[in-house]
């Protein structure tokens, strides 16, 4: 069984290679950070986070290996109306629960009955399915409070 890290640095060079990108170190830390963690977290996170591994590393520069990791497949960019993006290292299909207050993002548990998918794909007619992913939204345990849970 191989090391973890060089595991990891070998799926990153594949992908970036693959994609016609270069390895670099900032990458690296990047897609290090988002493999080991479930936080679901905003560029502003990875930045704190990141920095500590790479001290020359910019705000910029985890914006652009974010992109590059996403458009190598090897992350995913979860958008909001309200603009806000935060980026998930897990590209395996999978659902998200979205709390409202906080913004948090966790991974869901189990799965949606391929059926029951089926059955919407067929009642969006016209329309070509490229993909599915279910978020339950509403309030984290830390922020369901009687104020937040009273209706707008």
């Amino acid at each position: 069984m191989g090391d973890h890290n060089t595991d990891t640095e070998a799926i990153l060079r594949r992908a970036l290679e693959a994609s016609g990108q270069r390895f670099t170190e900032q990458r690296s830390a990047v897609f290090r950070f988002l493999r080991s963690t479930e936080s679901h977290p905003t560029a502003d996170e990875v930045f704190l986070r990141v920095r500590s591994d790479v001290p020359g590393i910019s705000l910029a520069t985890v914006y652009k290996s974010l992109e590059t990791l996403v458009g190598c497949g090897l992350a995913a960019k979860l958008t909001y109306g309200d603009g806000s993006a935060r980026y998930d290292g897990r590209t395996d299909d999978h659902h998200h629960v979205r709390c409202l207050e906080c913004g948090s993002v966790v991974d869901l548990p189990g799965r949606v009955d391929a059926h029951e998918v089926h059955r919407l794909e067929a009642s969006a007619e016209g329309f070509r399915v490229t993909g599915v992913r279910l978020e339950l939204t509403g309030y984290c345990p830390g922020c369901d409070t009687p104020t937040s849970a009273a209706p707008a």
